[in-house]
């Protein structure tokens, strides 16, 4: 039995880049005819096509789908976007996207924005250089500029996570102003009223913190003390802005945070420090993230539906990518208050 040749030695002039060139020579087939092979195998027999196929398998060859893009004006790629991975509660969404677009053949590229405009700017123009088929970004605050690039670049995108009349494109979220004063309401009406928030300082948390502040007002509440800490939020930030909070004013009966990890950290501290939960100190967080339930006391917290999300952020975006008309444009979710035992 004869032994298989050896695979080609890679060009010097391609850094080391197998090349389809290189996988027609082991194939002993014309680069057309490999072309043919990966790209319209029907166009081939079947021989070449195993041939052309283990060609490809020996030499760990990967086509170029930029050129082929160009080509056919489809990427077959999704760009999302979202402030950081660090913390949990955009995963959910993420998942789901993922899921759903690879039902239709879709690959999502992830990318990290951070809460800074420029940073996400400069991400901005890396991902629209590069053609994809869509576009997914969290939130509907961008820069001047960024939202410039986004109208003129004809790559359909969808805003998640948030809500405005005048989205760029398309949208699926809910409103963080409607989410703030519910809480309030949700608080007064179990009896409290020394309110007090514990918030990231990003733009979605502010206005959710602000709306809070307002309804607290609104409904005659002294002032509401309020700790701002860095995004993204920690349990160790939670903890030190209870503590921060208490040492103000230790009349506080109810904390509402913008994330299920400070109230994780503000359970915590009001734990360590011999505070009953919810007798002296209710706590209610944002994004009902897997723990909340399983906490003691369970955390009482926002639900925000990120499965819903995502999914239909995958439906716009192949819809738009195939070429079909889109008539409703914005999707409000809602959210829901999940009442358990720490409020």
């Amino acid at each position: 039995m004869s032994k298989a040749p050896p695979p080609p030695k890679r060009s010097r002039r391609r850094s080391g880049a197998v090349t389809l060139h290189d996988v027609a020579r082991l194939a002993a087939v014309a680069p057309i005819t490999a072309s043919r092979a990966l790209n319209t195998p029907e166009r081939v027999s079947a021989e070449v096509r195993q041939k052309v196929a283990e060609a490809v398998k020996r030499t760990g060859y990967v086509p170029n789908l930029l050129a082929g893009g160009l080509a056919s004006t489809r990427s077959r790629l999704i760009a999302a976007v979202v402030p950081t991975i660090a913390g949990p509660v955009f995963l959910q969404t993420i998942q789901a996207l993922t899921a759903a677009l690879a039902e239709h053949g879709y690959q999502l590229m992830l990318g990290q924005s951070g809460y800074v405009d420029s940073r996400e700017d400069a991400l901005l123009e890396a991902i629209i250089g590069r053609r994809p088929d869509g576009i997914v970004l969290t939130g509907i605050m961008h820069s001047a500029e960024g939202r410039r690039r986004l109208l003129a670049c004809g790559i359909p995108v969808v805003e998640t996570w948030d809500l405005t009349p005048t989205p760029i494109d398309m949208l699926v979220g809910f409103s963080h102003a409607e989410v703030g004063r519910a809480v309030a309401e949700f608080l007064f009406a179990r009896g409290r009223r020394r309110l007090a928030v514990v918030a990231g300082d990003d733009e979605r948390s502010t206005r959710r913190h602000e709306a809070f502040k307002a309804a607290a007002t609104a409904l005659g509440l002294p002032p509401v003390a309020m700790v701002v800490v860095p995004a993204p939020t920690t349990l160790k930030s939670g903890r030190r802005a209870l503590a921060e909070l208490l040492q103000a004013d230790t009349r506080i009966d109810a904390v509402f945070c913008s994330s299920d990890l400070l109230a994780l950290g503000v359970l915590t501290e009001a734990q360590a420090r011999g505070l009953t939960v919810p007798a002296q100190l209710a706590v209610v967080g944002f994004g009902d993230l897997e723990f909340a339930a399983d906490l003691h006391p369970a955390l009482t917290t926002v639900h925000i539906d990120s499965t819903a999300i995502g999914q239909q952020a995958a439906r716009f975006i192949v819809a738009r990518a195939e070429g079909r008309e889109v008539d409703q444009r914005v999707v409000d979710i809602g959210f829901s208050i999940v009442d358990r035992q720490s409020a």
